[in-house]
């Protein structure tokens, strides 16, 4: 199992600050396809975990392991995961999104479904 408590969390408020400053970031939502239809943020490139055989030996080229780079999913469960896998991979600068996108949903954007 991982520990959870070693990786760093940023709130959705903090989350929605960096959002509107067009702020430099690599976001990652790793929930399945069928949840990203129900919810999604505008910029997040999703990356299934489910799917982690078609772009896990791929993330080093598609990503930059220096740049600020933050994971979500539904609560944080899935991306608290992803955060210690990229840390292993070398990037240096990995934060969880806390609450995922339900969070997100009842405090930034109510127009985003729930599930």
């Amino acid at each position: 199992m991982f520990d959870s408590a070693s990786i760093p969390e940023i709130s959705v408020e903090e989350l929605a600050e960096m959002l509107q400053q067009g702020q430099s970031l690599q976001l990652i939502d790793v929930r399945e396809p069928e949840e990203v239809e129900i919810a999604f943020i505008e910029g997040f490139e999703v990356l299934p975990l489910s799917q982690f055989k078609q772009w896990g030996e791929t993330i080093g080229v598609r990503f930059d392991s220096e740049v600020e780079t933050l994971v979500m999913c539904h609560h944080g469960m899935r991306s608290a995961q992803m955060c210690q896998w990229l840390s292993h991979q070398g990037f240096t600068n990995v934060k969880n999104i806390a609450g995922g996108i339900d969070a997100y949903s009842v405090k930034i954007d109510p127009s985003l479904a729930r599930y």
